[in-house]
């Protein structure tokens, strides 16, 4: 996928096993649209995580079982962006910070600069 924007900024986090269809539901027909209204968020897309091997110094090794389940990379314009009034907004709007949010843990954010 090539990169539209100098910066990504990668969310992951787990969510409650019998949350998982709300969560995954406003994620998307919520949560994604009202970011992507906010001045200098260009892209988002969600991930799930799944497990695997890896062929690491002459063994297979198990990875990625601690890891949070679910990322979205955003790409934005920049550090700025996460800062403003409107991400603010945006991040609160709709049944997120409610319905979803409560239930959601082993989050992680980093913002991420193209080399």
């Amino acid at each position: 996928m090539p990169a539209t924007t100098r910066f990504v900024l990668v969310v992951s986090m787990d969510v409650e096993p019998d949350k998982e269809a709300i969560f995954n539901e406003v994620y998307n027909d919520e949560h994604v649209p009202y970011l992507l209204e906010v001045e200098g968020v260009h892209a988002v897309q969600r991930f799930r995580a799944e497990p695997f091997q890896l062929a690491l110094g002459g063994e297979l090794v198990t990875m990625g079982d601690k890891a949070p389940r679910y990322s979205a990379c955003y790409e934005i314009d920049g550090p700025h962006v996460l800062t403003s009034d409107a991400w603010a907004q945006a991040c609160e709007r709709g049944r997120w910070a409610e319905e979803v949010r409560p239930y959601t843990s082993n989050r992680h954010h980093e913002l991420r600069e193209l080399l």
